[in-house]
């Protein structure tokens, strides 16, 4: 995954609407494939790396391990490395995220009742 130019029309696309619309600045810090799985399996604790590894299927160690490195660089989760050997790595919500548990609560109760009326529509149109 290479770097884009801090000048190009994506980024400053990008730039412009995540400074201008603020729903549009939190859904990016979220978005994407992963990143909102990993946070939701954090909801209730803190996990290590292989425990979310096992958690979320299809995620390979490389993308868990960027995903892990976004959300912490967004403040959104927190990194904490024990002096023990083995070497043990936690990870955890920070407040800023756990703010958003109730938000992604109805998130997904849309996401459910919507997927039920599509479904629905769908089959009675077959």
């Amino acid at each position: 995954m290479g770097k884009r130019k801090e000048n190009s029309t994506n980024m400053l696309n990008e730039s412009y609407i995540t400074e201008s619309c603020n729903l549009t600045y939190a859904v990016c810090k979220i978005g994407g494939r992963w990143k909102l799985l990993i946070l939701c399996k954090l909801e209730n604790g803190k996990l290590r790396f292989s425990e979310l590894r096992n958690q979320i299927k299809g995620i390979t160690e490389r993308m868990l391990t960027l995903q892990l490195r976004e959300l912490e660089k967004e403040g959104l989760i927190k990194r904490t490395v024990y002096a023990e050997v083995p070497p043990r790595v936690d990870y955890e919500l920070t407040e800023i995220a756990k703010e958003l548990v109730p938000i992604w609560n109805q998130l997904s109760n849309w996401g459910a009742k919507h997927k039920e009326i599509l479904l629905s529509s769908v089959s009675s149109s077959i």
